[in-house]
């Protein structure tokens, strides 16, 4: 790679890991910002949530905006909305206001995520452009621990508000690291799809709505059936729009393309995994064993560092096995994780979790790289931020259906096991223990020695919950590792 190639990576990879770092970075805070701002529960899932939807809504619009108008000055402009929704918590600290700053940042991070990735496809040369693809899927599939990592650090000793002003001060170092690289469009830009713009921000912006207020108010509730109904319909609509439009915002005739096809569904697939097994392991180390938000992160590390292994290493991979092999094994691999980490209890040591997590990091770090290089090597060259965009959508939607499913599954049978105990704890505490293992286990210390019981009810209620979590992701990622055996062309 060249000097400018380099500085390139650098600069495109550290703006990814940010505004990924963002999406995961507050979970561990959410109990700090809930006594300081009296956030109730439903705010404070909104507070993560807002930024997720307001990204994954517009991942495909802000792709086609830097196709058009230049990657560098999208992913810039981005990295300037993104800056202010970090900012403005130090500022206003109601809940309504950390709701809104934090959807004002998933808008700049939609900007940010496709023109990063196109920008790399762009300035890389086909003989060496599964090495940047590689490194850059390697630093994206890490965001997420990258994240709940420094959040750990920066709470061990300091306020929440310290980790907006972290991203705030970020985002102005990468605008000015940014203004430094070179850009890229398309060479014959088409006119901008306003029409398919629309359709696909609400089909995506609804059926994640749905998704994830499905957990929440319950899969029959009318606003989540609507959601995703009224999302499945635009999403239908979409499609018959660009078929016909003749200068669409999505060629949608590239999900014909097999390669492409299998790498836009193997993301979804890790992604579900991945931000599933996040919702349910954290829980089980600072509940069950008893880890600080700090060292529940570190506990995650095995991830990060076999994925960016791994994926540095992609190009040697495709070659040797080729697309069919690592997308099949990979998925597989993470399954296999899946029911690993189902089997972990109460006396479990962190050995037992490393392994799981180790297992789960060779799976991702196999599969998610070239399945990034399977959507953007199949794509025009006028069409990279788009590709990036559905890179990035797959991953956002992945993630709001893995929380959902591994979210429902929990609290089904955490509240099947608890239930039976419920009617000889009195009330307000009864309500509590039966929300959810954090508060029982809240219930269980105030009440002293007598709590023990309780909280030994309550934690083999959860353990229950997150075996059947685990097992049900796992089941939806060994279906698609048997798919991707099945369809996935031998090469890219």
């Amino acid at each position: 790679m060249t000097r400018s190639q380099v500085w390139l990576l650098t600069v495109a990879c550290a703006a990814v890991a940010t505004v990924i770092a963002a999406m995961a970075s507050l979970n561990t805070a959410l109990p700090d910002i809930a006594v300081e701002t009296g956030a109730t529960q439903a705010q404070l899932t909104w507070i993560v949530d807002g930024y997720t939807l307001a990204l994954a809504a517009l991942l495909l619009p802000a792709g086609a905006l830097g196709d058009r108008f230049g990657r560098r000055g999208v992913m810039l402009a981005g990295l300037v909305v993104f800056g202010i929704g970090s900012a403005l918590p130090l500022f206003v600290s109601d809940p309504t206001w950390l709701i809104a700053a934090r959807a004002v940042a998933g808008v700049g991070a939609a900007l940010v995520m496709p023109a990063t990735l196109s920008l790399i496809t762009a300035a890389f040369p086909a003989e060496h452009r599964s090495r940047g693809i590689g490194i850059w899927a390697g630093v994206a599939g890490s965001g997420a621990v990258i994240g709940m990592l420094a959040s750990g650090v920066i709470l061990e000793y300091w306020s929440w508000e310290v980790i907006f002003a972290g991203f705030a001060v970020i985002s102005v170092v990468l605008v000015i690291a940014g203004a430094t690289v070179g850009s890229s469009r398309a060479a014959e830009p088409a006119r901008f799809d306003i029409l398919g713009a629309v359709l696909v921000v609400a089909a995506v912006g609804l059926f994640v709505l749905g998704v994830m207020e499905g957990p929440q108010r319950g899969w029959v509730d009318p606003l989540t059936v609507g959601s995703l109904v009224t999302g499945v319909v635009a999403g239908v609509v979409f499609v018959l729009v660009e078929r016909r439009s003749p200068a669409p915002l999505l060629d949608v005739r590239l999900f014909t393309q097999r390669a492409f096809a299998v790498g836009a569904g193997s993301l979804t697939l890790q992604y579900l995994a991945g931000f599933g097994v996040f919702y349910l392991i954290v829980q089980y180390l600072q509940l069950v064993l008893g880890y600080s938000p700090l060292m529940s992160a570190v506990a995650l590390t095995p991830i990060f560092l076999v994925v960016m292994a791994l994926s540095v290493g992609m190009p040697m991979l495709l070659r040797w096995f080729g697309l069919r092999v690592l997308m099949s094994a990979g998925l597989a691999l993470i399954g296999v994780s899946l029911i690993v980490m189902g089997l972990l209890d109460a006396d479990s040591s962190y050995t037992d979790v490393a392994l799981a997590m180790a297992i789960a990091g060779v799976g991702i770090g196999v599969c998610t790289a070239p399945a990034t290089h399977a959507i953007v090597t199949n794509t025009p060259e006028d069409q990279l931020g788009v590709a990036s965009a559905v890179n990035d959508a797959t991953r956002e939607v992945g993630a709001a259906i893995g929380v959902a499913v591994a979210g429902s599954v929990l609290a089904a049978a955490y509240g099947h096991r608890i239930d039976p105990v419920a009617p000889s704890i009195p009330e307000p505490a009864r309500s509590a223990v039966q929300d959810s293992l954090a508060a029982a286990v809240q219930v269980a210390e105030a009440a002293g020695p007598q709590g023990d019981a309780l909280a030994d009810v309550a934690r083999d209620a959860f353990l229950a919950g997150m075996q059947q979590g685990m097992w049900a992701l796992a089941a939806i990622l060994l279906v698609g590792a048997v798919a991707s055996a099945l369809w996935a062309p031998a090469r890219s």
